[in-house]
């Protein structure tokens, strides 16, 4: 059994197709890529897993049980995460507390609780507060713990976005352009630090991105959207050599992929 599976899902906006009958397997463990060139439907399709979107047709089960209905938050809670094209932080507050917010499912009381013991509940925010500096640790953040995210470049904001993607502890983390605004050392660096912590916590990736160098190191198989369809699967060799899609999108610029 796949870990997601869409079968013939369809997105519409305004009567006007993004997805047009995509099915997809994502098996556990794995890191998918998938690409295409603007306007193929990439975020359309990661919007309608998480629930932002509901699809007009077709079905989408996680871990064998269907959630093409379900709210945006109880698919988070399901154990689906993501991370955004454009990141979406609380950006008067600092680098630790933006990750602190994505455990907050895995350290919660009630108010009986904290009346109770107050010893209790600062065990909990300390192990919390552990956890968050690992992940500052694991994205060479540590150093930037206290400071304004209003305060740090893009590339840097795309790296604590992904940290506080991985805070939530998910089995499946959804990550749109996840280096876009990055330098190309930051962009390999960020590459190593995703393979080896979706190893190491057992997280299965699909990863939407434009940077095909990246693709190809990141990726164990890819998936090529054109036009809201599946234009192609396979490995990543594969694709690069597949004469459609260098059509549709690697064109000129694949050389330099």
């Amino acid at each position: 059994m796949s870990l997601l599976a869409l079968d013939n899902v369809f997105v519409s906006f305004g009567g006007v197709a993004a997805v047009r009958g995509v099915t997809l397997r994502v098996e556990e463990g794995e890191i998918r890529g998938l690409i295409g060139p603007n306007g193929a439907g990439k975020t359309s399709l990661i919007n309608s897993i998480t629930g932002v979107v509901r699809p007009g047709g077709g079905a989408i089960a996680f871990d064998g049980h269907e959630i093409t209905a379900l709210a945006p938050d109880v698919i988070a809670a399901r154990g689906i995460g993501r991370s955004f094209q454009h990141v979406e932080l609380f950006r008067e507050g600092t680098v630790l507390d933006n990750v602190l917010t994505g455990l907050y499912r895995h350290h919660v009381y009630g108010v009986a609780a904290a009346i109770a013991g107050w010893g209790r509940v600062r065990r909990v925010e300390d192990e919390a507060r552990r956890e968050a500096l690992g992940l500052l640790e694991a994205f060479d953040l540590a150093p930037l713990a206290l400071v304004p995210v209003r305060d740090l470049p893009f590339g840097i904001q795309k790296r604590i976005d992904l940290a506080r993607a991985l805070a939530v502890q998910p089995r499946l983390l959804l990550l749109d352009e996840p280096i876009s605004g990055m330098s190309e050392a930051e962009a390999d660096a960020a590459v190593g630090m995703l393979r080896d912590l979706a190893e190491r916590r057992h997280i299965t990736l699909l990863v939407v991105e434009h940077n095909m160098r990246v693709m190809m190191r990141l990726a164990s198989r890819i998936t090529v959207m054109h036009q809201g369809e599946i234009l192609s699967e396979g490995l990543p060799a594969e694709i690069r050599a597949n004469p459609a899609v260098v059509e549709a999108y690697l064109g000129e610029d694949d050389e330099h992929a």
